[in-house]
């Protein structure tokens, strides 16, 4: 899974990302950590919060995606503009390649029967889990919960294809 997102797409192949893969007592912590903080949050983010704390209590491994900041310094020194616009056109290019990763990650992931699930609410939180994870206050991508499913599960439906076509002449 790891290598299939490390072969993602990147702005300028700049390959700005990170994997962090969480186990064992480093898992519960975050799951506490992400419990704990729940508390401060109006009802439904603390909800979403709480139940991302459980799957990843429940997850045999959990997969951090967090960006390096490599593109940004990459860019301030490429382009000679103003630099609040440099800095946020190339922290968006940076968001977009490690979704790229992170979506390698989770087809690689079904391909092998793993189920996955990617938390986007962790982002209410990003800075206090980057420095629980060790890494600098920055763009946080993804935690991914990982493992084999115990029972076979469906995807959600989706909407019509042809609802989300534009084809232009």
């Amino acid at each position: 899974m790891l290598e299939a997102a490390n072969q993602a797409p990147s702005a300028h192949n700049q390959q700005s990302w990170k994997f962090i893969v969480i186990k064992g007592q480093k898992k519960s912590e975050l799951a506490d950590l992400i419990s704990t903080r729940s508390h401060s949050f109006p009802r439904a983010s603390a909800a979403l919060l709480r139940m991302a704390s459980r799957s990843i209590l429940s997850a045999p491994i959990v997969i951090a995606v967090a960006n390096s900041g490599e593109l940004i310094e990459h860019g301030s020194r490429l382009f000679q503009l103003e630099d609040a616009y440099v800095k946020d056109f190339f922290r968006t290019m940076e968001i977009q390649s490690s979704s790229a990763a992170v979506e390698n990650l989770l087809i690689a992931a079904t391909s092998m029967g793993i189920s996955t699930v990617w938390l986007g609410i962790m982002f209410l939180i990003k800075d206090e889990v980057l420095e629980f994870l060790g890494e600098p206050k920055g763009e946080f991508m993804a935690i991914i919960c990982a493992g084999y499913p115990e029972k076979e599960s469906f995807s959600p439906k989706k909407r019509p294809f042809n609802m989300l076509v534009k084809r232009l002449d």
